[in-house]
């Protein structure tokens, strides 16, 4: 975005005019419903309506075009119909309109033509460095009074809050804000970007990240203009240890239908949803699953503090739903609590006898309003406690707003996270207002606060982690791989046999165990004596790319007699299995040792770039799917927690009296992957599989490897 687009982009949130080009009094279009919305929602600026047909909108005197406003104006609403929308916007540029809001549909969402359409909208914003939100959009609201704007067709002004929302969809955004009504949840802006012509999430997450009044961000997420960009901007707005925005995201698309066949097992794994996972782990933004998981999660955010540990305590007074609670909380990763002696000492003197006074605390069902806050304030003054959630359901006999004020009176004197879940058939609605008044979050079920509480200790985590930068290794020869690329690209070929994928591994300091590349069988027999018995034997074509499907490989061969039996075995099934495919020749290689095996690769995204992956490895890795992934370049830590990640990290840590795999020696080589794969674009796909891992302090082996290159 130029310079002076991005400085228009205020306008479009605090315009002190705007002009509604298509505004109208007919009933129930989205013309008069718009204009109706800025009019009547307290906006504190000026309203024209665009229209030549009318002299008034809804009582407000009409102009014909923008040309006829005899005031500047700073932002533009569009609502014509699609076909007029660049002779519209070519208007506002000339008037020196600033920025402009595009409600219109019709353009690139529907093929070929509204693309044409859109790009010429896209050349007019540019032209005059109009600040442009949509087309294809619902439009913009902006809850601070100073401002007070609601441009969309959406009646009824939202409650202010500190929550900004942004959505790629229209659709999903009507729902979000009713929802958000619904639940007394306040925003501090809403925009829908639409067809993100101009302005994307990337601009706009910038101008949030200064936004006084925007303490949390929500975003729902079709795709991503810009992803590197969007790493950069998520990662400093999350990174601020001081003033931390929490980045909340709904990403659409989990499923990958015909996705494009990849000859490697990283580009058969890797999809569009694991390059999201990725990107939001490696900048810090939580992703959600649904609209009521978002503002869930949403209003613990932007209202209580962040705990300072995963150590949490449980009120209730009804015992099954503690243990619900219980349950969700271990199962994301939460402890309970173990409290100290005065505690439970504290609690048995106060609580009735029967009460538990271990964590989860049972009050029982018929505990009066005091013992809810005596018990509350005795789990919160417990230094083994970070957070705690309270468990309500309406007691018998006993007034459930007398219940809640004592229970808030406690929760707002206290400097850790405290989320209320109120259960209730009966009409709760005043004991819910009691927490809103004092902004305390409040769920219909225990398994709701235990995720929201274990979001707010995840991203804790995130902000208090140990911050690592890029390692660069110095000791790698790029020349060797720009030769090994080189003659690839020479003999008009993208697969690289595995004695080129070694020799670039080997030069980027990989751990390739010792090998020969032989021609016949007297080379074998020469290059085993040099290397040592045990050696592997592997078939050396470009036309087989897995070997094992074909026989062409043979294992521990302990002698020369065993050498000779097994080179011919396996060119004898290889010419039954892969009939008129030409043998380069036999590479020979060590046999390694004990390990286990783990795989790592990188596939290059045409939207995200290089993809790098681990996980267990093996015959049966795209069977298992025990994989994570990043995008290059990665971080030292990021290298560490690909490995945690995965489902069998136990395995490598050690079990059942196994000694620990050599952890360290794998993340340096993701490292080292991911270097490669940034200094050569060249290279599209790259699989090791196996990395054999040793135990600690023995290092890992390159076991297996390939390499291909992307079409020129």
């Amino acid at each position: 975005m130029k310079p002076n687009k991005r400085d228009n982009l205020k306008y479009i949130f605090s315009p002190r005019s705007i002009a509604v080009i298509g505004a109208t009094s007919r009933p129930g279009s989205i013309g008069k419903s718009l204009f109706s919305n800025i009019l009547f929602s307290g906006y504190t600026g000026i309203v024209y309506p665009v229209n030549p047909k009318a002299r008034g909108v809804l009582g407000v005197r009409a102009y014909r075009t923008v040309w006829d406003i005899p005031e500047s104006v700073d932002l533009a609403v569009i609502i014509v119909p699609s076909q007029h929308v660049p002779g519209a916007l070519e208007e506002c540029g000339e008037k020196e309109i600033k920025s402009a809001i595009i409600i219109t549909a019709g353009f690139r969402e529907i093929g070929e033509k509204g693309a044409g359409l859109q790009k010429s909208i896209i050349d007019i914003s540019n032209k005059y460095g109009i600040s442009l939100i949509g087309p294809n959009c619902l439009g913009v609201i902006n809850t601070d009074a100073a401002v007070s704007l609601n441009a969309t067709f959406i009646s009824q002004m939202l409650k202010p809050g500190n929550i900004a929302f942004v959505s790629q969809s229209g659709g999903l955004g009507v729902a979000a804000l009713e929802y958000a009504r619904n639940n007394n949840v306040g925003l501090s802006k809403f925009i829908s970007i639409g067809n993100k012509a101009d302005v994307t999430e990337n601009e706009l997450l910038e101008l949030l990240m200064h936004d006084p009044l925007t303490d949390v961000i929500l975003l729902y997420i079709e795709d991503l203009t810009n992803p590197k960009g969007f790493i950069e901007l998520a990662r400093t707005i999350t990174d601020n240890q001081t003033k931390s925005k929490p980045i909340l995201a709904i990403k659409s698309g989990r499923t990958v239908e015909g996705a494009r066949a990849a000859s490697s097992h990283t580009g058969a794994l890797g999809s569009s949803d694991e390059a999201y996972n990725s990107l939001f782990a490696q900048c810090g933004v939580l992703r959600v699953e649904s609209i009521e998981e978002l503002f869930n999660y949403a209003m613990a955010f932007a209202h209580q503090p962040l705990p300072k540990g995963n150590r949490i305590g449980i009120v209730t007074n009804a015992g099954g739903f503690g243990i619900m609670a219980t349950d969700e909380a271990i199962h994301q990763g939460l402890r309970l609590s173990e409290f100290e002696n005065k505690t439970k000492e504290c609690l048995a003197g106060n609580l009735s006898t029967s009460a538990t006074i271990h964590n989860p605390v049972d009050i029982l069902g018929d505990a009066k309003p005091e013992q809810y806050s005596f018990a509350l304030e005795c789990v919160l003054n417990d230094k083994n406690v970070d957070g705690a959630i309270v468990i309500t359901t309406p007691p018998p006999m006993i007034d459930l707003k007398e219940v809640t004020t004592e229970i808030s009176n406690v929760i707002v004197k206290h400097t850790k996270p405290v989320l209320v879940c109120s259960l209730g058939v009966t009409d709760i609605s005043e004991s819910l207002k009691i927490l809103d008044d004092k902004n305390i979050p409040h769920y219909r079920f225990p398994e709701a606060a235990s995720k929201s509480m274990a979001r707010l200790v995840e991203y804790e985590q995130w902000i208090n982690r140990v911050r690592t930068d890029v390692k660069i290794f110095d000791d790698v020869d790029k020349k060797t791989v720009r030769d090994m690329i080189a003659l690839a690209r020479k003999e008009k070929r993208t697969f690289l046999p595995e004695p080129e994928a070694y020799a670039i591994l080997k030069a980027y300091g990989f751990p390739v165990l010792d090998f020969r590349f032989a021609k016949n069988e007297t080379e074998c027999l020469a290059y085993a004596q040099e290397i040592g018995f045990p050696v592997v034997l592997k078939i050396v074509s470009l036309d087989i790319v897995h070997k094992f499907d074909v026989g062409g490989v043979k294992i521990n061969i302990q002698s020369e007699e065993e050498l000779r039996t097994s080179y011919h075995e396996m060119l004898q099934r290889v010419e039954k299995e892969a009939p008129g495919a030409v043998i380069r020749g036999i590479l020979l290689q060590k046999m390694a040792g004990k390990g286990k095996e783990t795989i790592i690769g990188m596939n290059r995204d045409p939207h995200f770039g290089p993809m790098l992956m681990f996980g267990l490895g093996g015959v049966y890795v795209e069977a298992l799917k025990d994989v994570t992934f990043r995008m290059a370049p990665i971080r030292e830590l990021s290298s560490y927690h690909m490995i945690e990640a995965i489902r069998s990290y136990p395995l490598l840590k050690g079990v059942r009296g196994e000694e620990p795999s050599d952890i360290d020696s794998l993340a340096e080589c993701l490292m080292r992957l991911s270097q490669l794969a940034i200094d050569f674009e060249d290279i599209a796909e790259l699989d090791v599989n196996p990395l054999l891992v040793f135990t600690k302090g023995n290092g890992a082996g390159v076991i297996d490897a390939r390499i291909l290159l992307g079409k020129k």
